[in-house]
């Protein structure tokens, strides 16, 4: 019986995050209407890209949005991304050139790219994305800064991962959903912890006054996650979730490449405030705990119990999940909930076995 009284505890743990995610779930998609028009820079960081950048500088540039430039930074590329650049930017003045060469003090460090293509920027907002990423709609620079007030001087947006076939492609978006539906809750609540640089922006004002990346300069990734961790405060976060507001990325297409990419990432994770790493490690734990004891649960006398139990948390799951899935056109994904976030319980716990003591100098 006192296994039983374990298991309602740890899943009731679990219900208290999926009402946290319904902050984000049942929140109200649209924007605070800015009619403000004013200037903004596109910066984009490139490193090896030229084929991307043939097809989404043409996007970036048909945004409906009066004044903007477009800042391309070209990060000691070996292929011709630098070429492509500079030939766009012969035909539109409003494309600025950034050439990064190595140095070796920052050595293949984005983020060191990243504080050249800002200092290059006139103007105070700044939306970033990645050059492997295409905006959803014409409308994209448009809906992320009409959420820039006096107050608000950051700003989250979504960035997606195209559909395509097979389960990989599935699994990469559910745990870009369920990373999304996280830092969106936590923002929603006044604790914001990260956003993701497919989709970002925020002022000058803003980088300058945490001092760029410096605190993390030498951390290969972190350009967003650990600056959002840095600048971000309850009243300066704004959400932006509207679906011409999104932008899509290429998903990888091996298992090893997607398993590398999430290691990179997951890296910077022990460098969070420590809140967030204990509100997000206990999240992981508890979903890790529910399923392990639910086996058990099942198997023992009190089964019907445990049964009852386990479907009444599948169904907060389905409806919380399944709302914050559809605002972010991730529907597909819904029926097969709890089968993903099993699989991507044992993904999470061999990448932070792998991650354990290695160390990484270089974004690519």
């Amino acid at each position: 019986m006192v296994f039983l009284y374990v298991f309602g505890v740890v899943t009731l743990v679990n219900c208290v995050y999926f009402f946290l995610f319904s902050k984000f779930a049942f929140s109200d998609s649209a924007p605070k209407s800015n009619l403000e028009t004013q200037p903004v820079s596109l910066i984009v960081c490139a490193k090896n890209e030229a084929e991307n950048l043939k097809k989404h500088i043409p996007l970036w540039l048909a945004q409906d949005y009066p004044n903007f430039d477009l800042i391309l930074i070209n990060d000691a590329s070996i292929d011709d991304t630098l070429e492509v650049i500079q030939s766009f930017a012969e035909k539109d003045n409003r494309i600025q050139v950034v050439n990064v060469k190595n140095n070796e003090a920052f050595w293949a460090n984005k983020k060191y790219a990243l504080t050249l293509g800002i200092k290059r920027s006139k103007h105070k907002r700044l939306v970033f994305t990645d050059a492997d990423c295409y905006p959803a709609s014409n409308q994209w620079l448009t809906t992320m800064v009409k959420n820039f007030s006096d107050e608000k001087e950051l700003i989250l947006g979504y960035g997606a991962y195209k559909k395509e076939k097979g389960f990989l492609n599935k699994l990469i978006r559910f745990e870009t959903l369920m990373t999304a539906v996280q830092y969106f809750s936590y923002a929603k609540i006044g604790s914001p912890y990260m956003g993701v640089g497919r989709n970002l922006a925020y002022t000058s004002d803003l980088y300058y006054a945490v001092n760029g990346f410096m605190s993390h300069i030498k951390v290969p990734s972190g350009d967003d996650d650990l600056f959002v961790n840095e600048a971000a405060t309850a009243k300066n976060v704004a959400i932006s979730t509207t679906p011409n507001s999104f932008t899509y990325s290429i998903p990888k297409t091996s298992r090893k490449a997607w398993f590398t990419q999430k290691r990179r990432h997951y890296s910077t994770a022990k460098l969070y405030k420590l809140k967030h790493r204990l509100s997000l490690g206990i999240y992981y734990i508890f979903n890790f705990l529910f399923w392990l004891l639910a086996v058990f649960i099942l198997l023992g006398d009190f089964w019907q119990i445990g049964l009852a139990i386990i479907l009444l948390r599948l169904i907060i799951q389905y409806i919380i999940i399944g709302k914050a899935a559809k605002k972010l056109k991730e529907q597909d994904l819904v029926p097969f909930l709890p089968f993903f976030e099993i699989f991507l319980i044992f993904i999470q716990l061999s990448i932070f076995i792998s991650n354990v003591g290695e160390k990484n100098s270089r974004w690519k």
